[in-house]
């Protein structure tokens, strides 16, 4: 495995969460570099099969050589689909591990680093059409406050998106350092690197409709998962976790649980922890992407 390429956070947690069955059959649905992947692998036994998913090209070459291993190139959001077609019915537990890996923050020229001169690409899958320089320079000053709003949950998200629109007329704004240029006297003093962390976070979610794939994803894991399966997601922001936490909680990503006609709650998924798993201190002074992590752990039921 490349070590550099990713460290696994809460490796452990998650895979006791995973309850793993020698000879079930199991998905990791953000491969990146096969961390927690070779580890599932380790409890599987000759029966046991393991099927990963990445739609990043750069993680295929840490595929594992093993016949009890499957990576497929797509994107989570084609869950069902892939399996399907791989002849695969109903599996044992699902892991999902969100947000970037640190590889792909650590190739500059990916452009989702705030630390590295790039082009603002941000594409997780490299053949997508959008890339973050279309976001900053074709959208419309409403639909750029929508997304730093929400997605970069910034408090002068309006005033962002009125310094980029009228910034752009002047020039594109194609790389990180203009960029940052641009924003500069928007940017709150002695916060520009949170800043600037939630600016990117906003249009890196807008490039890659993260939050619509996982909607997409969370609802075939349902459908997907035997009963007494787990479901196991590790989140890196609040958008992300409340989605998680509201499915969990309700089958649903808003409003209440459904009920049945004698009023008994008809909820897909049980909580197995009842409040979000965090790192520990160790880990969290190893590896600071620890620090944001939640990890929700849900059975079939």
């Amino acid at each position: 495995m490349n070590s550099g390429y990713h460290v696994p956070v809460m490796l452990r947690e998650c895979i006791e969460a995973l309850a793993i069955e020698p000879s079930g059959t199991y998905v990791d649905v953000t491969f990146g570099g096969g961390g927690h992947a070779r580890e599932i692998m380790k409890y599987l036994g000759a029966d046991g099969r393991l099927y990963a998913f990445d739609q990043d090209p750069d993680a295929l070459r840490n595929a594992i050589d093993d016949e009890r291993f499957v990576l497929i190139h797509q994107n989570f959001r084609f869950l069902k689909n892939n399996l399907r077609f791989h002849g695969v019915g109903a599996v044992d537990g699902i892991l999902a591990d969100l947000g970037v890996s640190s590889h792909q923050f650590d190739d500059a020229q990916r452009g989702f680093s705030t630390r590295f001169e790039a082009e603002l690409d941000m594409r997780m899958d490299q053949a997508g059409q959008l890339d973050a320089k279309q976001v900053l320079n074709t959208y419309s000053e409403a639909e750029l406050h929508r997304i730093f709003g929400m997605y970069g949950e910034l408090h002068n998200a309006r005033t962002l998106a009125k310094t980029i629109v009228t910034a752009r007329l002047v020039q594109p704004i194609n790389t990180v350092g203009k960029l940052k240029e641009v924003v500069k006297k928007v940017v709150p003093r002695g916060k520009e690197h949170k800043y600037h962390a939630q600016l990117f976070q906003a249009l890196r979610i807008e490039v890659n409709g993260e939050l619509e794939a996982l909607q997409q994803f969370l609802q075939q894991t349902v459908a997907m998962l035997k009963p007494g399966g787990r479901l196991v997601v590790m989140s890196y922001h609040s958008l992300e976790d409340r989605l998680v936490k509201n499915f969990i909680a309700t089958g649903k990503f808003k409003g209440t649980v459904e009920k049945d006609f004698y009023g008994n709650e008809m909820k897909p998924l049980k909580a197995i922890s009842r409040k979000a798993i965090v790192a520990g201190d160790g880990e969290v002074a190893h590896n600071s992407r620890a620090r944001s992590a939640k990890l929700r752990i849900a059975e079939k039921v």
